[in-house]
């Protein structure tokens, strides 16, 4: 993360997420429920302050970043639950999170070439990802896995497209490991479950949250 002046305000809540974070990794391995359920809602809160510490109140982005990030914690409480349902309102408050994050692109400004372009780059991505998961889907969860599929995708492209406009990657880059924390949580839920998708889904997903939480101070 670049310096700025507003960084020493951002930078406790960082440590909190990312401390935590690393917490919540451990409990995972340990399968320690009650931990996890303590380091994960932490790691989630970090990033939510460190969004309000860095000028998120201040702008039309910002809010509308942190409505996304607001989504975000409130999907991360609901996912700790082992029940199919609470991770279907998870799913969706994530799916609402990425048009929240859509949201935000759209009203700082984004080059619209620049974002059809990403969309060509990502389909081909989108066929090699639903040809691997969809044998792993049951029936029910296939409209709902589909849809936050797009939505996600949607997602990437116009933040390719702001940060075009803007020059600023971070945007792109949150959104990306985004996208690619997410392939961990499908493969856990859906093909393979084990600690191995913690060990690199969470670390990108702390990542990208912590990048669009401290994009809010660039536009504030």
């Amino acid at each position: 993360l670049v310096y700025s002046s507003g960084m020493s305000m951002m930078l406790p809540w960082i440590c909190l997420s990312l401390a935590a974070a690393f917490l919540l990794l451990e409990a995972e391995y340990s399968d320690a429920q009650p931990r996890r359920a303590i380091f994960k809602t932490l790691a989630s809160t970090g990033f939510l302050l460190t969004a309000i510490s860095a000028g998120a109140l201040e702008s039309v982005y910002g809010r509308a970043v942190l409505i996304a990030l607001g989504l975000s914690w409130l999907g991360d409480v609901l996912l700790l639950s082992g029940s199919e349902r609470v991770f279907q309102i998870g799913l969706f408050c994530f799916l609402a999170a990425h048009i929240a994050y859509g949201g935000a692109f759209l009203a700082s400004g984004i080059k619209p070439f620049a974002a059809l372009a990403m969309v060509g780059f990502l389909l081909p991505v989108v066929v090699i990802i639903v040809r691997w998961l969809w044998p792993h889907v049951p029936g029910h969860m296939r409209f709902p896995v589909g849809l936050y599929i797009l939505v996600i995708t949607g997602m990437v492209a116009l933040s390719g497209g702001m940060a075009a406009l803007s020059g600023r990657l971070c945007v792109f880059v949150a959104a990306f490991i985004f996208y690619l924390s997410d392939l961990a949580v499908a493969r856990d839920r859906f093909v393979s479950p084990g600690f191995v998708n913690a060990l690199w889904g969470l670390p990108l997903y702390y990542m990208a949250q912590l990048l669009f939480a401290y994009s809010a101070s660039l536009e504030s």
